[in-house]
């Protein structure tokens, strides 16, 4: 397995992330629920819930980093790192719940005829500029990490630029015409739903796919296989698999060897492929290579 040390840093880098977004979380949902409240704005109120959402989502998140932190043992030998892959699960589950409940509570009190006020649209603002930073900074130390709860809590940032931008749309359409537009600001609110949920059900898709032992893309596997050929003495690849269990991938190899070296020969190959490929590739935690004779 890859250096504890690589792997502790690479949890410890992706869990500083995810407190700041708890924080930043925490203080944009205070402010929106509070202010579209006296604002009397349904979509800031429901982009202010959505916050609420992101600061359960980003401390799952922490819980799930915090787990899959912890070395491989005796039980787990594969590591811990699919707690945090479920993780990014429980994001996508919880993304498309809190969309449906914010939709459903848009269109209960779409009847309402009170215009909102013009100071809601503040919070909206700051909350566009804070997210675009988080989402961006989530996304490049996600792929960094290899991270995949991190990546989903990513999508849940960008969910919050495309659902704060819709609310500050309908905002601005009843601040503009609030005769004609009476009702946009409401209706904004379903369409910030209608996104979160959107997103929830991609996040979940993706999680679920790493969970089942999805390959990983062409371009990694055949990154795997030039480093294995580079080794003396193996004359192909035959099989190569590969599965994400957290951070890092799994590797499966099936080397191609001389039929007539000994088993110790053999033996020295396969290792030297994979001391070879952990030290090549940062993506690999630990590599089984199983040893077969080239065909003559």
């Amino acid at each position: 397995m890859l250096p504890s040390r690589t792997h502790k840093s690479r949890a410890i880098t992706a869990q500083r992330v995810a407190l700041l977004s708890i924080a930043v979380s925490a203080g944009l949902a205070v402010s929106k629920l509070i202010v579209g409240w006296l604002a009397g704005s349904q979509a800031v109120m429901a982009d202010g819930f959505e916050s609420s959402a992101d600061v359960i989502a980003s401390s799952l998140v922490l819980f799930g980093l915090s787990v899959a932190a912890r070395p491989p043992d005796e039980n787990h030998p594969y590591g811990h790192g699919r707690v945090e892959m479920l993780s990014g699960l429980g994001v996508g589950v919880m993304l498309a719940a809190a969309g449906a409940a914010i939709a459903v509570h848009a269109v209960e009190h779409a009847g309402s005829g009170v215009p909102p006020r013009a100071f809601g649209v503040w919070p909206l603002l700051v909350s566009i500029a804070l997210k675009s930073i988080l989402s961006t900074t989530k996304f490049h130390f996600g792929r960094r990490t290899g991270s995949a709860a991190l990546i989903a809590d990513g999508w849940n940032d960008t969910v919050d630029l495309v659902s704060g931008t819709a609310a500050l749309a309908a905002l601005g359409l009843t601040l503009y015409d609030p005769v004609r537009f009476l009702h946009a600001d409401r209706y904004g609110a379903v369409v910030v739903g209608a996104i979160v949920v959107f997103t929830g059900i991609r996040v979940v898709r993706e999680t679920s796919l790493q969970l089942i032992d999805t390959m990983p893309d062409d371009d990694l596997m055949s990154r795997i296989r030039a480093v294995a050929l580079e080794v003396p003495g193996v004359r192909g690849v035959e099989k190569c698999f590969a599965r994400k269990t957290g951070f890092q991938y799994h590797v499966d190899l099936h080397l191609e060897v001389d039929p007539e070296i000994s088993v110790r020969e053999s033996h020295d190959i396969a290792t030297a492929v994979r001391i070879r490929l952990r030290e090549s590739l940062d993506f690999i935690a630990d590599v089984l290579v199983h040893v077969e004779p080239a065909p003559l």
